[in-house]
C-alpha cells in the first residue's frame, strides 16, 4: 500500500515551531510527560482547535499519565494501556492501535501478550454482540 492510499487528515496540523501560546505550552508538555522527541500527529492535528487540545490533553494526561498530576492511579501504566488498545482495536482505529502498541512494546510488553489482549478483546465483541442480539437479561450483578 503507497502512502497515496492512506487516508489523510481533513486538517493540516499544526507544526511545532509553529505554535504559539497555549498550544505551544501543551506541546512542551506531551513532550516531557510522554518522554518524546516529537509532538504525535494526533496532538497536532487537534491543536487546529486548542480548546479541544486542551481539554483531550488535560484528560488523558490525567488517566494515562497520574503520577504527572500527582494522582495515584489503582491500575498500572500497563492495564491501562492494554485498556486503551482493546478499545483502540475495537473502534478500528489505525493510528490509536498503533500508539497503544507501542506504548505497550516501551513498557516491555511482548508480542504474545499483545495477542492476548487482541484475543480478549475480540471474545468480547462476540459475546458483547451476542448477549445484546439475544436482549439476554443480566442474571449475575455487581454487589452494591
Amino acid at each position: 500500500m503507497s502512502h497515496d492510499d492512506h487516508p489523510t487528515s481533513t486538517v493540516n496540523a499544526v507544526e511545532e515551531h509553529e505554535a504559539k501560546d497555549r498550544v505551544a505550552e501543551i506541546f512542551a508538555d506531551i513532550k516531557a510527560t510522554k518522554n518524546l522527541d516529537f509532538v504525535p500527529r494526533f496532538w497536532r492535528v487537534i491543536a487546529t482547535n486548542p480548546v479541544q487540545l486542551d481539554l483531550v490533553w488535560t484528560t488523558l494526561k490525567t488517566l494515562m499519565h497520574p503520577e504527572a498530576v500527582g494522582r495515584t492511579a489503582k491500575l498500572d501504566a500497563a492495564t491501562r494501556e492494554m485498556v486503551a488498545l482493546a478499545v483502540s482495536a475495537t473502534n478500528a482505529c489505525p493510528y490509536c492501535i498503533n500508539s497503544h502498541t507501542a506504548a505497550l512494546r516501551k513498557l516491555g510488553i511482548d508480542e504474545e501478550a499483545l495477542g492476548e489482549v487482541m484475543a480478549i478483546a475480540g471474545l468480547f465483541n462476540m459475546t458483547n454482540a451476542l448477549a445484546s442480539g439475544y436482549q439476554i437479561e443480566p442474571d449475575v450483578r455487581p454487589p452494591h
